[in-house]
């Protein structure tokens, strides 16, 4: 009884101790003079002295030999002021973070998308992003619109990055860049030849997609622009990604409609050519989506990072 009584005594007595008086005293300690802490805290001498014997009455144990020549810690106060330099450090790492945090600067930020991040605006973005943010945990999560949506929806995801305009239920939209699509084809076809490729040169070809995004969308893509049934060419749709489609592509199975983001990775036997029809080159739109009551500090620092490097037209008059 006596053993929790003393415990419960020592418990009240550290609960007023301050940061301020851990402070003092480390200063101190670093400057060896009270005379010489208060100048460098900018406090009269008589504060620091009040400070630091209101601590050593606290904890009932002194902290400092005085003299003369300045003060120096006792054995005692020396394992204090180790213990003090911890908590100090501890709270002042406590504090960045929380500063940071509220900034945008730490925290979590959950990306989706189904695009390649091999190259292009993507990668160009989670890379700037990732070299203001340094101490963002950035999770990047690829899969078909539909899960992203849901993902999106159930607070899994913070934003979700895909091809199209496609309205998402309860979620603000972004657009933001577009990406030239292009034939991936052997180096050996006889359309590897030409500088561009346009659709109606498909006609009589073998067009190997996959069921996943962003396959989709430029499937769709080309039935538009082939709308005759007679002209158009034959759709191979592969339960594989978009890599194993690539593999086929250089092996001779057939050819592929790709985003430019899907060339950075390299596959043997495999060139791009850029398709087009009459007005130049043929384009796909990104977007980005997120739910309006997130306020998640990460992600709005990824908003702004985004309206900086894909700024909005100017609205006409």
């Amino acid at each position: 009884m006596v053993e929790r009584h003393q415990t419960d005594g020592m418990l009240r007595r550290s609960t007023v101790v301050s940061l301020q008086q851990l402070r003092h005293a480390v200063a101190a300690a670093d400057h060896g003079s009270f005379r010489r802490a208060a100048e460098a805290l900018l406090l009269k001498q008589s504060t620091i002295s009040r400070v630091i014997r209101q601590l050593e009455e606290v904890v009932q144990v002194r902290l400092f030999d005085r003299s003369s020549g300045g003060v120096q810690a006792t054995a005692a106060g020396q394992e204090f002021l180790q213990s003090a330099r911890s908590i100090l450090c501890q709270m002042d790492t406590l504090v960045a973070t929380a500063h940071s945090s509220g900034r945008g600067e730490a925290g979590r930020l959950a990306v989706g998308f189904y695009t390649s991040l091999s190259a292009g605006n993507l990668r160009a973005t989670i890379v700037d992003f990732r070299h203001r943010f340094p101490e963002v945990d950035l999770g990047m999560v690829e899969r078909s619109r539909s899960e992203l949506i849901a993902a999106l929806q159930n607070g899994a995801l913070d934003i979700a990055i895909f091809a199209g305009e496609t309205p998402v239920i309860d979620s603000e939209v972004l657009p933001l860049w577009s990406e030239r699509i292009l034939v991936a084809l052997p180096e050996t076809h006889s359309l590897a030849a030409q500088d561009s490729i346009y659709w109606t040169d498909l006609r009589t070809e073998t067009i190997l997609l996959t069921q996943c995004d962003p396959g989709r969308e430029l499937e769709e893509l080309l039935m538009a622009k082939l709308a005759s049934p007679n002209a158009r060419p034959r759709i191979k749709r592969q339960e594989v990604s978009r890599g194993i489609v690539k593999s086929l592509i250089g092996a001779g199975f057939g050819l592929s409609l790709v985003t430019e983001s899907d060339v950075g990775a390299s596959f043997a036997g495999l060139t791009y050519r850029e398709v087009r029809d009459g007005a130049g080159p043929s384009r796909v739109g990104f977007t980005a989506h997120w739910r309006e009551d997130n306020s998640n500090p990460a992600l709005s620092s990824f908003l702004k990072l985004l309206g900086e490097r894909y700024p909005l037209p100017p609205r006409g008059d």
